[in-house]
């Protein structure tokens, strides 16, 4: 089992988290799909670093960033937005530990109630990956996001830190 991190993106990481989130098979599962550049992704790290109510994370395993997470506060302190992707080309199970150890941090580290996630209705894989972390599905937004060819359906997932506690991957 590798040894597991997960710490704080700093500027350092910007280009590696970029690489990672222009990657075709990240992007395509992204509700902005163009190939971002650097500037834009440097405005971004600006403003989300300097907001208390965003937490960008590095995962790493055996000292190598292997994904990035964030965690966005946006309608209360206790109740954050999660997103994540890992780096192409991670070995199998990289995504799964990833899940248990931001999931285990935003709930331990920054105190959590509840998580939601989103993902895209196509996205089957990212369905059943929340699904197995715990989350249950808590809505389905039809056709709510227009991906520059047809609308697709949003689904809504949440997982309360009870839950989460209740589960045996701690």
């Amino acid at each position: 089992m590798p040894e597991i991190f997960i710490r704080s993106m700093t500027e350092a990481d910007l280009e590696m988290v970029l690489s990672w989130r222009n990657h075709p098979e990240v992007r395509r599962y992204m509700y902005t799909s163009h190939e971002i550049k650097l500037e834009e992704h440097q405005k971004w790290f600006a403003l989300s670093n300097d907001n208390p109510d965003i937490a960008l994370l590095i995962y790493e395993e055996d000292g190598k960033p292997k994904g990035f997470v964030n965690f966005t506060r946006s309608r209360s302190k206790k109740v954050a937005d999660w997103g994540f992707y890992i780096a192409p080309g991670a070995a199998k199970g990289t995504g799964r530990r990833l899940g248990h150890s931001a999931l285990s941090h935003a709930f331990s580290c920054l105190g959590l109630h509840k998580v939601c996630g989103q993902a895209l209705g196509f996205n089957e894989r990212s369905i059943s990956f929340h699904l197995s972390l715990g989350f249950m599905e808590e809505g389905r937004l039809r056709e709510q996001h227009f991906d520059g060819e047809e609308y697709q359906d949003v689904v809504c997932f949440g997982l309360l830190e009870k839950e989460w506690c209740s589960l045996s991957y701690e």
